[in-house]
């Protein structure tokens, strides 16, 4: 049995493409819509398998965000049978699916986690994220290209920030203001069909000081969840881990409702740690879609890990008996 580090997708991972794949008769499934009974909440069943396809519908945060969830902690489940899960982390919202597929918080609690926390942030929406790349043709870091980050950042008078760092991408944010800011400031950069700088549809200034009233809110609504050490180490999105044999889970419940809302999140410092901490034989990546595949590459190649030091290297890994990520959705 290989040893995998599994991590979970972000918002991102939903989409039209993915429809169609919750299955109808699994017991989380029939809990999951009883839970979203309890919000009163739209059935996801209806929503991915039979409501005709609307973006401010499907992609609203609060019908998206447990779409997404309870995909990948279905495929997490099936991983966990077929591969020696040594840590577990996620992208952003990932972290949510994180906790309950490490046991850090059980079924109802995760799910509960991450339906609250989308529609707190529902409530302070205004601001948004996107996306631009820091990457050449061949998935390495241009150092040219984070740069012109970090300048058009300096230059937005403190109305955006950095929100995720996504392998060979930065995830930015901030208000209307800083938004306007970073699309003049940033050059347009084509990388395949699409350009950048790309704003991300129905998100808001995740992972920055915009967001503090909801974490101040977030630890007094959800500090009642049944926090507890996990199963499995949690590598967070600042490369901190949280193993079973030591984990305070009271710093496990600050952290989730503090500092992974309110600052930075380290998508890539996450991914280092499991490589260099727990040595895995490769990256589990559950559904929906697989949007983690080439971000996890970028991560080997700057790495180098087990010689993958270019996009050409990282296929020809992929093509071998020894696949370096398996993506469990396409």
């Amino acid at each position: 049995m290989k040893r995998g580090a599994l991590f979970c997708p972000g918002r991102g991972a939903y989409t039209k493409r993915t429809r169609g794949t919750l299955p109808k008769d699994h017991p989380w499934t029939a809990r999951a819509e009883e839970l979203r009974k309890e919000y009163g909440l739209p059935s996801l069943l209806e929503l991915d398998h039979d409501r005709p396809w609307r973006g401010e519908i499907h992609l609203s945060p609060d019908n998206v965000s447990p779409l997404i969830w309870l995909a990948s902690v279905l495929d997490a489940e099936e991983a966990k049978a077929t591969h020696d899960v040594v840590c577990v982390g996620g992208n952003s919202m990932g972290w949510y699916t994180a906790l309950a597929v490490a046991g850090a918080l059980d079924f109802d609690d995760g799910f509960r986690l991450m339906q609250e926390m989308s529609i707190l942030q529902m409530e302070h929406a205004e601001g948004g994220q996107m996306l631009y790349p820091l990457i050449d043709d061949q998935w390495r870091i241009d150092p040219k290209q984070v740069e012109r980050v970090r300048d058009a950042l300096a230059s937005s008078g403190g109305e955006a920030y950095p929100s995720i760092d996504l392998g060979g991408y930065a995830v930015l944010a901030g208000t209307e203001k800083g938004m306007a800011h970073l699309e003049t400031a940033l050059p347009f950069v084509e990388m395949g069909p699409s350009l950048f700088p790309q704003r991300l549809k129905l998100h808001g200034p995740y992972h920055t000081p915009l967001l503090q009233p909801v974490a101040d809110r977030a630890l007094a609504q959800l500090a009642r969840l049944s926090w507890r050490a996990p199963q499995v180490a949690l590598v967070d999105g600042r490369g901190a881990v949280f193993t079973p044999w030591s984990a305070d889970p009271a710093e496990i419940r600050d952290y989730t409702l503090g500092a992974q809302i309110a600052t930075p999140y380290g998508f890539t410092q996450g991914v280092r740690v499991a490589l260099r901490e727990f040595a895995p034989d490769l990256l589990v990546l559950p559904g929906p879609g697989n949007t983690l595949g080439g971000i996890c590459a970028q991560v080997l190649i700057a790495e180098g890990w087990r010689g993958v030091r270019s996009r050409e290297d990282f296929e020809k890994a992929q093509e071998s008996d020894a696949p370096v990520v398996w993506s469990m959705r396409r």
